[in-house]
């Protein structure tokens, strides 16, 4: 063997798990922190005055001990960016200003703050190459909420042409979403059936588009959300 080469595969092993410790370590602190948040969004949401209180809490705490051994020195898939302080700085400020809301009893602010969270998170994961199941699962909710936007109450040939164009993007963020199950969703009974529940919202909305088919579009659109919520709670 070529003595370059051979030293280069010596490297590579020795080098490989020392870098899979800390990027795995912090995935794991990450992933506890980021399912409350999940949780958060969910109790805003329902408008569980209790429940948020409790969540939100959970998560400044979540996110607390993260920075407590990140904010300073960043993992290494993030050692690099230079908007690492800021992207920090700006979660913190969103998780403070959502608390506040919170404790006033203003649910819905709080719940139109708290997603500001995963813009800068995505934005943070874009800027270094970075693509999990959450951020597929972020694509297709801002898709899905175009779609919810849409005034259905009279549907006319532009909108149908809109919800045919809508419903192939989101049938293709679907795909996306589905195609690679979190590395948790393996030995979880409860992945297949959300996931195949939320498979099933997107083929009633492609097939009512398809169809032109005012009340089943209304039918079909109001149908995308609770799927949604429930694989993105669970797994997203």
């Amino acid at each position: 063997m070529n003595r370059l080469l051979a030293t280069a595969l010596s490297l590579s092993l020795h080098v490989a798990p020392a870098m899979a410790g800390p990027v795995e370590d912090f995935e794991s602190v990450y992933d506890t922190a980021y399912a409350q948040y999940r949780t958060a969004l969910f109790a805003t949401n329902a408008g569980n005055a209790e429940r948020s209180v409790a969540v939100l809490g959970q998560l400044d705490s979540a996110w607390s001990a993260l920075m407590a051994q990140y904010r300073a020195s960043p993992p290494p898939q993030y050692e690099a960016d230079p908007m690492w302080d800021e992207t920090i700085e700006e979660v913190t400020t969103i998780l403070d200003a959502a608390t506040t809301q919170v404790a006033a009893g203003d649910l819905p602010a709080a719940h139109g703050t708290l997603e500001g969270i995963r813009e800068a998170l995505g934005s943070l994961h874009a800027r270094n190459n970075i693509e999990t199941f959450s951020d597929r699962m972020n694509a297709y909710h801002a898709e899905m909420e175009a779609i919810l936007e849409m005034d259905l109450d009279l549907v006319d040939a532009t909108a149908r042409q809109r919800l045919l164009e809508h419903s192939a993007v989101l049938a293709y963020l679907a795909r996306d979403v589905l195609s690679a199950p979190p590395a948790v969703a393996r030995d979880n009974a409860e992945y297949a059936p959300l996931a195949a529940a939320m498979q099933a919202s997107v083929d009633q909305f492609v097939a009512a588009a398809r169809a032109g088919d005012d009340a089943a579009l209304r039918t079909a659109v109001g149908g995308l959300k609770v799927p949604y919520s429930r694989l993105f709670l669970q797994f997203g």
